[in-house]
């Protein structure tokens, strides 16, 4: 059966510590306890900086051999460029994510536009063209891309439509365009904007229909009084997935 790999958008959260965190652990040490409860993570920090091959190594070293790190493509491409002549610059996101490839361990490739990028199929065929044959996925955050034109070339390409949950964005739509799937769970509707038990479990059907058709990524992004930690474990123990180890 397809993989539901469930884990946050990001480890490396000083108000974890205490709740997540053992109040003793070294930050050095915090993304391998991350890994013994999670097998999966989505890099936020390469949207603004790129690692070191230094540091890619450290994370292959700090992580089973199953683990996923599915990362977020450099602003510069995303907001600076907005899509233009990635060709050309492309190769500088992957070469220092290469002792994750080496590894195994590197999954998706995150695209998130800004609110100001307005739909142009144009750039985005051009884009997807220019790709490197690996999981790329595409976070709109305009309600113009949301049409079945956009959803055809990012099916054309094998590319996903990230599903992301926002009380913002009621245009987000559900549309599997590739034969995996990748959500975001940026807020929940609770007033602290956590996700309910219910929620949750409403979630937990959607991506067991998604899981009969491929792999499924998600990632809690709402970090703020560890939600995305609590919530991340309880979705996985619904799908069935080893509990987490949290010690």
């Amino acid at each position: 059966m397809p993989q539901a790999r469930i884990g946050c958008s990001g480890w490396n959260y000083s108000h974890w510590r205490g709740i997540f965190y053992p109040p003793s652990l070294p930050t050095s040490r915090w993304l391998e306890f991350y890994a013994q409860n999670f097998d999966t993570v989505e890099v936020n920090a390469t949207f603004y900086r790129l690692p070191t091959h230094k540091a890619a190594e450290a994370w292959a070293r700090a992580t089973p051999d199953d683990f996923v790190f599915a990362v977020k493509a450099s602003r510069y491409l995303t907001h600076v460029k907005r899509l233009r002549d990635v060709g050309e610059h492309v190769p500088r996101l992957l070469e220092p994510l290469d002792p994750l490839a080496e590894a195994g361990k590197l999954g998706p490739i995150l695209w998130q536009l800004p609110e100001s990028f307005h739909r142009d199929d144009e750039r985005l065929a051009e884009t997807l063209a220019a790709l490197p044959r690996m999981r790329h996925c595409f976070e709109f955050r305009h309600a113009s891309w949301f049409v079945p034109e956009v959803e055809e070339l990012l099916r054309d390409h094998g590319a996903a439509l990230v599903i992301a949950d926002h009380p913002a964005r009621g245009f987000q739509t559900r549309a599997l365009t590739a034969e995996w799937t990748y959500l975001r769970f940026h807020q929940g509707r609770a007033a602290d904007g956590a996700y309910g038990r219910g929620a949750l479990r409403a979630w937990a059907d959607r991506l067991g229909t998604w899981r009969q058709v491929g792999d499924v990524y998600a990632y809690f992004n709402d970090d703020w009084a560890g939600h995305a930690v609590e919530e991340a474990l309880y979705l996985r123990g619904l799908l069935a997935e080893p509990p987490g180890r949290i010690h």
